[in-house]
Formats: structure tokens, C-alpha cells, sequence
């Protein structure tokens, strides 16, 4: 097997090896043991099986890291599947973008792209084989009273007064199903099992249900269409899946999996379904019926909004492949559901674009400075590095003038003894510059905000001149006036208010909880460099944050979302940040 070139040596290096982590997941031991014993022929083939019906989120990824690198790990294969059987709420749209982010995130399935709509006419076929051996039924009852009759796990339930039917009446009725001479939801099949289960799923589960509705590849060919527990099984079956990884809420269905393969199988090979627990992260919903209602709702600007868990939305906002594929692995595997917390989201996140952004100069509540003894028409190149932890980025110059601007959180008139930036009759660092005193400011006459600030600069401590590394407490950033870009900037951040967006008052729905203050849009002052720098670029807005451009970004007006800040803002307590904090070793 080739990997996908991005992939090469990804779950050795990142996902962990049994010589590197002296243990191995669960899953990984249940594989081995397969092996040892020779299990269909000693062979490793995964899937992903998404259904088309929305973009995937946060929470695939977790699937897609597994099922890709477990093949990659065991020189195995993983197939693309998508899980086409109801038409109602499938779309080519899903299916264009599933594809795309799986790339994105570095896995490829080398050509192996499958439907379940493929395995149609075959699962069609196994259906009237069940009928045959009398172990499916027809049954007209309404789908409410089906699920009275199924009664509750510690009491048996009620059997249809359809189950007795003959072989051949629900031959017939199954084919006029098919030829569509019901309307939808007036008959299902159901599989013959034992309505006295303690396990619900298999007290005869539906396994066809009529919908007359337009399929995105199969047309008007079908207007029966099977559930997922009869088409997943025998997919997996038909395409020679050895280990069906599952998130945890399909263990209950693990009886019925195996239960239909006996039916059908042939030989000794059979798939293995594992089950593992699926990814929640807090201050967030993965529910897809959810992710849906934000967009159609217009709580968000669609499937990519920077502020949605969606695979597009967080590369919109700046996140990387290998952010999200680290943050996967510092998950870990875990056969218990919990929450993961955003904040090591984000953590992944700033520790791959420390290493990859470029630094930039953006000032984003900019006040002016005017520095009274600097030449009106003088202006220098100051030199900078791009990234001080990568030397290959090289580095770029930044033009100084006599009037700057810099944030307005770096100037307090009247400061305390802790604050150590820009305060009158003080002096600061202008980052990669010289050293400035303020020697007052001018204010608005109305408002008394201040418009200026008047400082004077020391001539002889230009950064990388012989003698000017005077020291003071503070370094701070700026952009030249005059040669500053007003860029949008918008500020996201977390979508709901509360760790558990069900938490709601009574009479209120989850979407009480979404965060009023989950986007702010401002503009900035930002360097030159900004307009000629690649719109695939990462960047660290110097002290500010990790930002990135926005598709809806164009040369003559610059779009930049906020990816994360520098630090995790939601686990400080009010006032505890350090206000002396002048740089941020950027």
C-alpha cells in the first residue's frame, strides 16, 4: 500500500506504535490477535461509511484517523462508503465536500469509493432470501404502534399480527412494495428474530421502509430502501471489511450486525464490528439534524462558518490538517463516552502554527502616536524575522515613520505599578525599533477620549544597532500611519455560552445557549507585507493571536479570521492575566 503522501509514516509518528507507546489500544489488540489467529486470512480492510446528508465535523474526524490509520498501520486498506439509503436528506453537495476534507485531512482511499446504493439489487436479493427461509415479514402496521408493540427492555413484547404471514403472501407483498403500488410508510420489512429480546434492536427490526423519492445516483429506480442495519453488515460483507470500526452507540446494534451476516455469509469470512467512543467536545453540538438547523436557521453563514465544528468551517478559520490530527490523538481511544474540552482543541492548534505562522504587525484598537522629534518626512526599513522558529522563513523589512499606531490596551495615562507598557513620562520598545517616551497625549474635546499620544524616540537604540540593547520592562508592537492597510479583522469564538449547550433554563431549547458574542468584526491597522503575502499563508498577529485570510478576502479589501487566540482566555479568571505582559516571545 502507498500512502497517501501526506500520511507517509503519520500513525507511527503520531498515532503511536506498539515500540513507541509500549501498549496498544484496545482496537489495535483485538487486530493483533486477528492476525495471530489468521482471521480472514490475516487481512486489515476498514471503511468510512459518512452519510451524505451534511458536512462532517470535528467528530469524524476521530473515525477517519482511526479507519485510515489503522490500514496505514497494519499495511492494510480503507474504502470510502458512503451510507446513501435515504434520499430524503442526501445530496451531491455532501457527498463533493466529504470527499474534499478527507484529503484535506491527509487520507486517501486510493480509488476504493463505494455506495450502499451500489449494493441495491444484491441487498434487494438477500431480503427475499430472508422471506424464503422465513425470517422476514411483511408487516402494514403503523410505525407508532410498531414501536408500542416493541414494548421496553425488561418486559417482552407484543408480536405483529402480521409475523404469522405466509412465505408467499410476503413474497408478493415485498414485490409490490418494490414496484411501488404502496405510499410511503403504509408497509416495512421486518426481519423475524425474537420479540422478547432484552436487546430492543432485536425484537424484528425494520429492514425496508417505502419512500418514493428521487435517488442522487440510483434515480427512480427504488422506492424501497433499506435501514442502515440491513445495508451496513452486508456492505461491509460485500466489500471484504475485516474490522467495521463503529462509534459506541452502534454496540447495541452489534447483535443484529452479526446476526444478518449469518444469514447471508458464506465460508468462513466474516467482518468484525468494534465499537469505540465517539468524540463530543464541549461548548459545541455534533449532531448533524443540529448542524443543519444553525444553517438553515441562519444562526451561522453556512456548513463552512468559522464558527461551526464542520472539517470546512475550522479550516476556514485557520485550523490545519496536522492540528486536528494531533488533537485526535491526544484524545486517545476510549471505550467510555466523556467530553473533551475545546480548550485542548485549541492548545493542538497553537502548537502546530507556532511553528508554521508567519509573523506579522497588526494593530486591531489602534490609538496614534506621534513621535515629535522623528523627521516629518523620514522613513526607515526595520528588519524582522518571519518566524523565529522556523530560520528557513527568512526574513522581511517594516516600514517606520513618524507617526504610528499601536493598541490602545498599550497606553494607560495614569497607570498602576504593575503595568509596565506605555504609560506618560514612560518608556517602551516598539518591537524590532527604537525605544519611545510618552511625553503626553491630546484628547477629544467632547468625548475626552484620547486621539494622540505624544512621545519622543532615542535615536540611538534602533534594534540591531552596536549599544542599543538599553533595556526597559516592555516591548510593544506598531504599524506605520502612513503606510498601514485597513484590513477586516472578525474575531470568533466559541458558539455557545455554556459547556453543555443543553443546559437551559425550563421552556428554553439548546439554542438558548448560543453566544451572543461568538463573532465581532472590527478593522485593523495591519503592515504592508499583508497585501502581498499567499492567501494560504498562517499567520501570528504579533501579541494579538493566530489569524488567516478569508475566502471572502480580495486585493483590494483584506478578510482575516481570528483562529485562536494566543492563550486559552476561557480558563483565565477575570483580572488574573498578567498586565506587565508586553511580548509574547513572537
Amino acid at each position: 500500500m502507498q500512502p497517501y503522501p501526506l500520511l507517509i509514516n503519520y500513525y507511527n509518528n503520531i498515532m503511536g506504535t506498539e515500540e513507541n507507546n509500549k501498549a496498544l489500544n484496545f482496537i489495535e489488540e483485538i487486530i493483533e490477535e486477528d492476525l495471530r489467529d489468521g482471521k480472514n486470512n490475516s487481512r486489515v480492510h476498514t471503511r468510512f461509511p459518512p452519510e451524505p446528508n451534511g458536512y462532517i465535523h470535528i467528530g469524524h474526524a476521530k473515525a477517519i484517523c482511526l479507519s485510515f490509520g489503522i490500514a496505514l498501520k497494519y499495511n492494510g486498506k480503507c474504502n470510502l462508503r458512503f451510507d446513501d439509503t435515504n434520499p430524503v436528506t442526501e445530496d451531491v453537495e455532501y457527498v463533493d465536500s466529504i470527499r474534499e476534507d478527507i484529503h484535506w485531512l491527509g487520507f486517501d482511499w486510493e480509488g476504493r469509493e463505494y455506495y450502499a446504493s451500489d449494493y441495491f439489487d444484491k441487498l434487494y436479493e438477500w431480503a427475499i432470501k430472508l422471506i424464503q427461509m422465513g425470517k422476514a415479514y411483511v408487516d402494514d402496521t403503523k410505525a407508532e404502534e410498531i414501536s408500542e408493540l416493541r414494548g421496553v427492555p425488561t418486559q417482552p413484547g407484543v408480536e405483529s399480527p402480521c409475523r404469522n404471514r405466509s412465505v408467499d403472501e410476503n413474497l408478493d407483498l415485498f414485490q409490490r412494495m418494490h414496484n411501488g403500488e404502496f405510499p410511503d410508510g403504509s408497509r416495512v420489512l421486518r426481519a423475524k428474530i425474537d420479540m422478547s429480546s432484552p436487546n430492543m434492536h432485536m425484537r424484528d427490526p425494520v429492514l425496508y421502509r417505502i419512500k418514493h423519492a428521487h435517488h442522487h445516483r440510483t434515480g427512480d429506480k427504488w422506492c424501497i430502501y433499506p435501514m442502515y442495519d440491513w445495508a451496513h453488515g452486508q456492505s461491509d460483507y460485500i466489500e471484504g471489511i475485516t474490522h467495521s470500526l463503529c462509534t459506541l452507540e452502534f454496540e447495541v446494534h452489534r447483535p443484529l450486525y452479526d446476526w444478518c451476516l449469518d444469514q447471508i455469509a458464506e465460508g468462513t469470512y466474516r467482518p468484525r464490528q468494534i465499537e469505540f467512543a465517539r468524540l463530543n467536545i464541549d461548548y459545541t453540538v455534533m449532531s448533524k439534524r443540529r448542524l443543519l438547523q444553525l444553517v438553515n436557521e441562519r444562526h451561522v453563514k453556512g456548513w463552512d462558518d468559522p464558527r461551526m465544528p464542520t472539517i470546512c468551517g475550522l479550516r476556514r478559520r485557520g485550523y490545519t490538517a496536522e492540528s486536528i490530527r494531533n488533537f485526535v490523538n491526544a484524545v486517545g481511544l476510549a471505550k467510555r463516552e466523556n467530553i473533551i474540552g475545546y480548550g485542548l482543541l485549541e492548545f493542538c492548534v497553537r502548537e502546530h502554527l507556532n511553528k508554521i505562522a508567519l509573523r506579522r504587525m497588526v494593530v486591531l484598537n489602534p490609538v496614534k502616536v506621534i513621535l515629535e522629534n522623528y523627521p516629518d518626512d523620514k522613513t526607515e526599513m526595520m528588519a524582522t524575522v518571519n518566524n523565529p522558529e522556523d530560520p528557513a522563513s527568512g526574513t522581511r523589512t517594516v516600514p517606520f515613520s513618524k507617526e504610528l499606531y499601536i493598541e490602545q490596551g498599550d497606553f494607560m495615562e495614569e497607570a498602576h505599578k504593575k503595568f509596565y507598557r506605555l504609560t506618560t513620562g514612560n518608556e517602551v520598545r516598539l518591537k524590532n525599533a527604537y525605544i519611545i517616551r510618552c511625553t503626553g497625549v491630546a484628547k477629544d474635546p467632547v468625548t475626552g477620549m484620547i486621539k494622540e499620544i505624544r512621545c519622543t524616540y532615542d535615536p540611538e537604540t534602533r534594534s540591531g544597532l552596536t549599544g542599543a540593547n538599553r533595556k526597559v520592562k516592555a516591548t510593544i508592537h506598531w504599524v506605520s500611519a502612513k503606510h498601514a492597510l485597513d484590513v477586516e479583522i472578525r474575531l470568533y469564538d466559541r458558539l455557545f455560552s455554556k459547556a453543555d449547550p443543553d443546559d437551559t433554563e425550563e421552556g428554553q431549547n439548546w439554542k438558548a445557549n448560543l453566544n451572543p458574542d461568538s463573532l465581532s468584526v472590527i478593522t485593523a491597522k495591519a503592515e504592508p507585507q499583508l497585501a502581498h503575502d499567499n492567501p494560504e499563508n498562517k499567520f501570528q498577529f504579533l501579541r494579538m493571536g493566530y489569524f488567516c485570510f478569508d475566502k471572502d478576502s480580495s486585493s483590494q479589501h483584506l478578510v482575516f479570521n481570528r483562529t485562536v487566540t494566543l492563550k486559552d482566555e476561557w480558563a483565565k479568571i477575570s483580572g488574573t492575566r498578567d498586565e506587565g505582559q508586553g511580548t509574547s516571545g513572537a
